[in-house]
Parts: structure tokens; C-alpha cells; sequence
């Protein structure tokens, strides 16, 4: 986040994903923050998440937002492990 007040913490916000080759990452609407790149099985399946922290550091803004999750079988990191071993 560049600057501070766009957010507070408590607020719901909505991401949209935007994907590249071998990653995804995120925003938040409307372009508030942009997420780093997440692999394929850490990708989110809920667009909706809630803010919990706003840190101010030298680089910037971080926001720490939490998404309600469940796991999906067969999407964990040792799933996509074993796949890619078994090319």
C-alpha cells in the first residue's frame, strides 16, 4: 500500500487474481495493494478477505489480510511435489 488510510483494519476487502507463468498474485480493489507471487497450490479460492494488520515500513505499507480457507484435497504442496516428480 503506498499510502496510509486506504484500509483500516477490520474492513472487508475483494482481490482479484491476475496470474503469470508460474505464479499468481493479487490486488486489492480498488488497486489498493498488490500481493508478492504465490505457486499454483497456494493460490486463494476465496476472493473476500478481512484486514488484520497494516504494518508502515521502510519499503511501505503491508497489509495482512485473512482469507477463510479450507484446504481442497489433492491442491497441497506435497500434491504438486509428487506431481511434478512423477513427469
Amino acid at each position: 500500500m503506498e499510502r496510509q488510510g486506504l484500509v483500516e483494519i477490520g474492513q472487508e476487502v475483494t482481490v482479484t487474481e491476475s496470474q503469470l507463468p508460474m505464479s499468481y498474485y493479487y490486488t486489492i480493489i480498488p488497486a489498493v495493494a498488490m500481493s508478492g507471487n504465490y505457486p499454483a497450490y497456494e493460490r486463494l479460492k476465496n476472493r473476500t478477505g478481512t484486514v488484520m494488520t497494516i504494518e508502515d515500513t521502510p519499503r511501505g505499507y503491508y497489509i495482512v489480510a485473512a482469507f477463510d480457507e479450507d484446504p481442497i484435497e489433492g491442491e497441497s504442496e506435497e500434491d504438486f511435489r509428487k506431481k511434478k516428480e512423477e513427469k
